[in-house]
């Protein structure tokens, strides 16, 4: 049988050099990044080659306990979405496999296992966090054929591994390609034609040192949290993980925030962002359903599009304002930060991938005298001398989400506060990646760099601490957002 693909070529990346294996027993889909159901290039790709190789198809979502910052708030989240999952697969010809890890290493070797009976293996790929490591360790020790399919957003993101060093000529090149991979969304999946696994399908002696986690657990994720190894200070967010609640918060995006977008989305008190990163980030939700949500609700179609955009923010979507603006923040700036982390997968999170004017300005300010310098522990407990950082701060630890435009004031006034723009720059990674539930993702790092000046600019007058690095204050910030209601929330009482 001929072995064709609808998945896009410059989304599939093999791992390692083993063939398929069509005499095992079945194909097995590993979900690390793009942990939902639907509109999922990986899981296409994973069920086509159970339909081809007429396997079964087993899917492996495991939830480490040992990963940087893991705590209540992100493990809940994560295992909401797994719940969501086994309830939605129970009834499918699919052997759903929710490994949640007991004790640190408890893990070890379930992949390997796994891999033993597998005739080909996918999974997420996806640049940032500890996932391109353990991807690659995983690829020298399984000993089926390991392929990485990539789901993240429109633009495949190592169609072009070019580092794009400004918005405006990363938007060029959108304009100038995206015509062709908007027509190359995630097919819909029927999952109730695949081959019928057997009960036995899973050898006991994996099932048994690997138990998979109950559906008691998983309906009840606080309980099972609490026995877990991870940081019980980080607790629960009030937003829920899952695929149902995105789409849930995109519908009351649709209805009303995106129409009024470009107005209103820098206003904290007017809620007028769209809130969808946290399930972005842990691929509940795919930009394919958001573009498409949006699109409809315009009646757009691609006739729409302008000829040539030349980088412009404006007109080539050919969309309402707010959907333009909306647009502009889903697909420019969202996969600007996927293709640091490819173009530079070695250092897109340190000081040394900022433009060399940063870097050099900074590093001639590095030792002009800081009016506050605070630790981490002050930062952490919104202890600064400033009422409207200390509201973010508080919103971040109790929210796990921080309001964008305050997400830039913050890391200013961070880089303003610290000895170094490396200090400012790790305290930023510290603080958003232990609270915030879209943090560790590209465009968390993508958001520190451009306070210390990436894709942006320099900017005059040279000011100390800063130089020529665009500088924000409180008392702007205050002049120009509504944010009465917002400080009342957050402020301190």
């Amino acid at each position: 049988m001929s072995r064709v693909s609808s998945v896009p070529s410059s989304r599939i990346r093999a791992l390692n050099a083993l063939p398929r294996r069509a005499d095992q027993r079945f194909v097995l889909y590993w979900m690390t990044a793009h942990r939902r159901l639907r509109s999922n290039f990986a899981l296409q790709r994973a069920v086509e080659a159970a339909r081809e190789l007429q396997r079964p198809l087993v899917i492996l979502e495991a939830l480490r306990s040992d990963y940087a910052w893991a705590s209540d708030r992100l493990h809940q989240f994560i295992i909401e979405g797994m719940a969501e999952h086994a309830h939605e697969l129970r009834a499918r010809p699919v052997v759903y496999y929710p490994y949640v890890e007991p004790a640190h290493g408890a893990g070890r070797g379930l992949l390997e296992r796994l891999a033993q009976d597998a005739a080909l293996i996918i999974t997420d790929d996806y640049p940032a966090f500890f996932i391109p490591r353990m991807l690659a360790a995983a690829a020298g020790r399984v000993t089926a054929r390991l392929e990485a399919v990539d789901s993240n957003g429109i633009l495949p993101m190592r169609a072009d591994a070019r580092e794009f060093v400004t918005a405006l000529s990363f938007r060029a090149h959108l304009q100038r390609t995206l015509r062709m991979h908007i027509a190359q969304r995630p097919a819909e999946l029927d999952l109730g034609d695949l081959p019928t696994p057997a009960a036995s399908l899973l050898p006991k002696d994996l099932t048994t040192r690997w138990p998979a986690a109950s559906a008691e657990d998983l309906g009840h994720p606080d309980r099972l949290i609490a026995r877990l190894p991870v940081d019980h200070c980080v607790t629960s967010a009030p937003v829920r993980g899952g695929s149902a609640p995105a789409r849930a918060a995109l519908g009351r995006f649709l209805d009303g925030p995106l129409s009024r977008y470009a107005e209103d989305n820098r206003h904290p008190d007017r809620h007028g962002t769209s809130g969808l990163s946290p399930w972005l980030h842990f691929g509940h939700l795919s930009v394919h359903e958001v573009f498409d949500a949006v699109m409809t609700s315009e009646r757009w179609t691609t006739r729409k599009l302008g000829k040539s955009g030349g980088g412009k923010r404006e007109g080539w979507w050919g969309v309402a304002p707010g959907a333009e603006a909306f647009l502009d923040q889903l697909v420019t700036w969202r996969e600007l930060g996927f293709n640091m982390c490819v173009s530079r997968p070695d250092d897109y999170a340190s000081i040394d991938s900022l433009p060399a004017w940063a870097r050099a300005t900074l590093a001639a300010h590095e030792s002009d005298r800081r009016e506050q310098i605070y630790s981490l522990n002050e930062f952490e407990q919104a202890a600064t001398h400033d009422p409207v950082w200390n509201a973010a701060q508080r919103q971040l630890t109790r929210d796990g989400w921080m309001h964008g435009y305050l997400r830039m004031l913050w890391g200013k006034k961070i880089l303003e506060w610290t000895r170094t723009p490396t200090d400012a720059l790790a305290t930023m990674m510290a603080l958003m990646d232990k609270y915030a539930v879209d943090g560790r993702d590209p465009n968390s790092y993508s958001g520190y760099t451009w306070t210390l000046g990436r894709y942006d600019r320099p900017w005059g007058p040279e000011r100390p601490i800063f130089g020529l690095i665009r500088y924000m204050s409180s008392a702007n910030t205050l002049k120009k957002l509504q944010m009465k209601r917002y400080l009342a929330e957050y402020g301190e009482r």
